[in-house]
């Protein structure tokens, strides 16, 4: 039998820096055993008050733009200024690969040896809602234990950003420069929620192209409407091999981390994310409970053989759905 641990024992080892046992409390979040869960939330309400004192970094970028590069050269560099640094990751392509889970501690090598750094994966196979409540949780454990600055990486392409943007201070997205417009295109909704553009590989014959890339971006940047947060989304190029324009990336967001606080936006977005995630939940757990009730499983499948063979139409399939589900709902 798994011998289990007091909820006190893991928000003390968690609170004073105890790598091994904020690990376990991470691993205690991402289980799906009801009993962990009850044990996983006694812990966060216990570590709570430490939390939310970090600065919370989304970063995402198109495919081949280097984000494991950035970050671990990003992450080098705030770990000199005697920063301790959390990178947690993302990944809604898991579901479908099985990707490993030691494969961003294999793509960031440097930095999972440093001292001052925590890597941590996204569990593989799990839907994205899930791996999202869980990434949320485990920053929180983080803050708790120190740790302040977290890093955020989607690793996947897709709904993943837009989630990522719903849980940071601050999303840095990473462009390539003459990359092409079918790659870039995609582009377009994430660059809106940008705070920051920066132009990766500007290094030796990319650096004229990065330059070029940089003033097309920023006057793109200039059509896009006000955010109404005092902040005006530059754009940068910078280099994971010289570390060229790193510093830069890292000052600009202190300056958007010092505006936003002095205006209130920094605090508003906090609250709306924490709403967001409350209604996230909810909307989850009702999914859940609704699926879960026996009138419903029973039905669900005949109904949806009816939908598909065209012999129902969806509103009334889900009436007559509904009309299973019990009163408990």
């Amino acid at each position: 039998m798994r011998h289990r641990l007091s909820p006190d024992h893991y928000a003390t080892g968690v609170l004073t820096g105890n790598r091994l046992v904020l690990s376990q409390a991470i691993t205690l979040i991402e289980s799906r055993r009801p009993d962990d869960q009850v044990l996983a939330q006694q812990v966060l309400e216990r570590i709570l008050p430490k939390t939310g004192e970090s600065i919370r970094i989304g970063i995402t970028g198109v495919p081949g733009v280097g984000k494991s590069a950035f970050i671990e050269s990003f992450g080098t560099y705030l770990t000199s200024l005697n920063h301790t640094l959390a990178v947690l990751t993302i990944d809604p392509t898991s579901q479908r690969s099985g990707g490993s889970l030691l494969g961003d501690k294999t793509r960031m090598e440097m930095l999972s040896m440093n001292p001052n750094a925590y890597i941590r994966p996204s569990p593989a196979g799990d839907s994205l809602g899930g791996v999202t409540h869980r990434t949320r949780e485990t920053m929180l454990l983080c803050e708790a234990a120190g740790f302040d600055v977290i890093l955020v990486e989607t690793v996947g392409v897709g709904q993943s950003e837009t989630v990522v943007h719903g849980m940071v201070d601050f999303f840095l997205l990473l462009m390539l420069a003459g990359a092409g417009d079918e790659l870039q295109g995609m582009k377009r909704g994430i660059m809106e929620l940008a705070d920051a553009l920066a132009i990766t590989k500007a290094d030796g014959d990319n650096q004229a192209s990065a330059k070029r890339a940089r003033v097309e971006y920023q006057n793109a940047l200039h059509l896009f409407p006000p955010t109404g947060n005092g902040w005006f989304a530059p754009v940068l190029t910078c280099s994971a091999i010289t570390g060229v324009g790193v510093n830069d990336i890292w000052q600009t967001i202190r300056e958007h981390q010092e505006i936003t606080t002095q205006n209130g936006y920094h605090l508003r977005r906090r609250q709306e994310q924490q709403l967001t995630w409350f209604r996230s939940l909810v909307r989850q757990r009702l999914e859940g409970q609704f699926y879960n009730q026996p009138n419903v499983r029973s039905q669900l499948a005949e109904i949806e053989e009816q939908v598909r063979a065209g012999t129902l139409l969806p509103t009334p399939a889900v009436e007559m759905l509904l009309s299973q589900s019990s009163d408990s709902l």
